[in-house]
């Protein structure tokens, strides 16, 4: 990183991360959650199916996964073999498949199979950090609890001298000191598309990026 970014003010940082933002609006207006669900329950186990796996890996899962169990209390009830058989493909599937249905009886014997509102209350699921309760508080209630810190957003917020950490729970924090509280999942799902499309972590596309001017690693 070039000495004047070391030395840059955080207002100067927080102005220039809203110019990033505004630059991946422009870029990607229609940007959202790329994960096939229909309930709130389905996010849930959709987000915990792609830890460590893509998207589209687990929009291929998921489609067979709720027609057999659509809901958190057949999910609750699932026969474990058959559930890990379903998401086998998403890799960890063990693991995967004993979560979702540890949170999903949970859900069901606490929650009348709806999944909770707040923060603290996801995270007593299993197999839900912070960044899976950040996509489904923003994505099925609208709430802007944090901002969802994946591989891309961890990759690119260092690049683009937004943190300095390799930390995700410092990363996020760092991301909402600078970015208003309304636009923290806007930021992260564009800085997951821009990740996606051009700044890949092998070899990012610097001469066809948009925002490379506000780049401290090309400037």
């Amino acid at each position: 990183m070039k000495s004047e970014f070391k030395t840059e003010s955080l207002r100067s940082k927080k102005q220039r991360a809203k110019k990033i933002l505004a630059l991946l609006h422009d870029l990607y207006p229609d940007a959202t959650c790329t994960l096939d669900y229909e309930t709130t329950v389905q996010l849930l186990v959709a987000v915990i199916l792609s830890a460590q796996c893509t998207d589209e890996r687990v929009n291929k899962v998921t489609p067979a996964l709720f027609a057999r169990f659509p809901d958190a209390v057949s999910l609750a009830n699932a026969d474990l073999a058959e559930l890990e058989n379903l998401v086998r493909s998403t890799g960890f599937y063990r693991n995967k498949a004993k979560n979702i249905q540890a949170t999903c009886q949970i859900l069901a014997k606490e929650y009348n199979g709806q999944v909770p509102q707040t923060m603290p209350e996801l995270l007593k699921l299993h197999g839900v950090a912070r960044k899976t309760a950040n996509v489904v508080l923003a994505h099925a209630y609208g709430i802007n609890a944090g901002v969802t810190v994946d591989t891309h957003v961890k990759r690119l917020s260092r690049r683009l001298g937004l943190t300095e950490t390799t930390d995700v729970k410092k990363i996020e924090k760092d991301l909402m000191g600078l970015i208003p509280q309304p636009e923290w999942e806007n930021f992260s799902i564009r800085l997951i598309y821009h990740g996606r499309a051009v700044c890949n972590a092998k070899k990012p596309d610097c001469s066809n990026c948009d925002i490379v001017q506000l780049c401290p690693q090309f400037i």
